[in-house]
């Protein structure tokens, strides 16, 4: 193992002695000539995209390691797939060592900027957009790593995804920062993943702002250890657009802060306000499933030392209007489902030092008819460890703007 790295490496190495720019203007033929340079491309280059609008009637893809796609800078180079006949992505990356940056995506059928199974992949200085606003047909996802390792995300901004607008799925060691997601349905998501740091963006005007799942039956499970902190989860007013059956077209417009079955995440120093459901909500995966891994329930939830505006005096999931008036005419900001046994689950531990905090006290998931409620100042004061910093590589902490 130790000496294929090594190979790699070397690889790697030698294509950066002798890397070019491979550059690409905008104009007439820009499918075929974008597409031709992704193919040509050595490990260590870069394909320059220039300044100028680009139309595409197909997805680009790139299986080469070790090269950057670069543009003028958002706004500046636009790729356009307002014309794209057919329904996936705009750009699929398989490759390892990559780095996309510097330009917009607008209007792709399916998702903006895909990676799948790639290791040390960055997404810097993008926009992904849908420029028609919020719709049902809007692609799901605008910068989406998936069964990847090191992934890095940083002053990305995604409008118009009808699920998630940064989403990072089934992955390994990540870090989202300074990027702003608005106008989705999930602002920013990370679902069956494990060490994720997230902090110092903005989730604003999305249905939900920042959701942490874990779902059955998929490759990855077992998602924990993920922080959010310093970001700004504000004003998430925006009617829920997801296709009928989507996981997240349950998430109740109005959410700050949602987790899901997920273990060990952490909710702190972050600014939460004018979210008319809920600043945080705990909840179990209450949908069936056949799955004998997954384990349904939040455990080790951490929410503390957040400054939590004004939330909650519109609670738009099932039974909370109902729940509002039997607690006096609102729901407190933080909401747990209280949900404690389920077969082989660990014990549940929360601290939620926010308040107050309703504990709706279910007997099981989803049986909301059954709740419970009672609220108090603060819940739980067991000390429950907080996850290590997520380190990247060297060579790729480097790469921030």
């Amino acid at each position: 193992m130790r000496s294929l790295a090594i190979t790699f490496a070397a690889v790697l190495a030698a294509g950066s002695a002798n890397a070019k720019t491979l550059t690409v203007a905008a104009g007439a033929d820009a499918q075929e000539r974008v597409q031709t340079a992704l193919l040509d491309a050595k490990p260590g280059d870069v394909v320059a995209l220039g300044a100028g609008r680009f139309e595409f009637t197909d997805g680009l893809s790139l299986d080469i390691d070790g090269v950057t796609v670069k543009g003028a800078g958002p706004g500046d180079t636009v790729l356009s797939f307002a014309g794209q006949k057919g329904a996936g992505e705009g750009l699929l990356i398989t490759s390892d060592k990559v780095t996309v940056r510097d330009f917009t995506m607008q209007d792709t059928k399916g998702d903006g900027i895909k990676s799948k199974g790639a290791d040390q992949i960055s997404f810097l200085n993008l926009t992904v957009e849908w420029t028609g606003g919020p719709k049902e047909t809007n692609g799901a996802y605008g910068v989406y790593p998936v069964s990847s390792t090191n992934v890095l995300i940083d002053k990305v901004t995604v409008r118009g995804a009808s699920d998630a607008g940064i989403y990072v799925g089934q992955s390994k060691n990540i870090i989202v920062k300074n990027s702003t997601a608005e106008f989705n349905v999930a602002g920013i998501e990370i679902e069956n993943s494990m060490n994720a740091d997230v902090f110092d963006n903005v989730a604003t005007h999305n249905t939900g702002g920042i959701l942490v799942f874990d779902l059955p039956n998929l490759p990855q499970m077992g998602g924990h250890s993920t922080r959010l902190f310093r970001n700004k989860v504000v004003n998430n007013d925006t009617p829920n657009f997801a296709p009928k059956g989507n996981i997240v077209a349950n998430v109740p417009m109005g959410t700050g802060v949602m987790l899901m079955a997920n273990k060990n995440v952490h909710v702190f120093d972050n600014d939460i306000d004018g979210n008319g459901s809920a600043a945080v909500i705990l909840v179990s995966y209450s949908q069936k499933f056949d799955d004998k891994t997954y384990n349904p329930l939040p455990r080790d939830i951490v929410v503390r030392n957040n400054r939590l505006g004004r939330n909650a005096w519109a609670p738009a999931f099932p039974g909370g209007s109902v729940l509002a008036k039997a607690l006096g005419g609102s729901m407190p900001p933080v909401i747990w489902d209280g949900v404690t046994t389920y077969p082989g689950s660990e014990p549940v531990r929360v601290r939620l030092a926010d308040g107050p905090v309703v504990n709706l006290n279910l007997p099981r998931p989803g049986a909301m008819m059954e709740a419970n409620p009672k609220v108090s100042a603060t819940l739980g004061d067991v000390a429950i460890e907080e996850p290590k910093p997520v380190v990247l590589p060297a060579e790729q902490a480097k790469l921030a703007p």
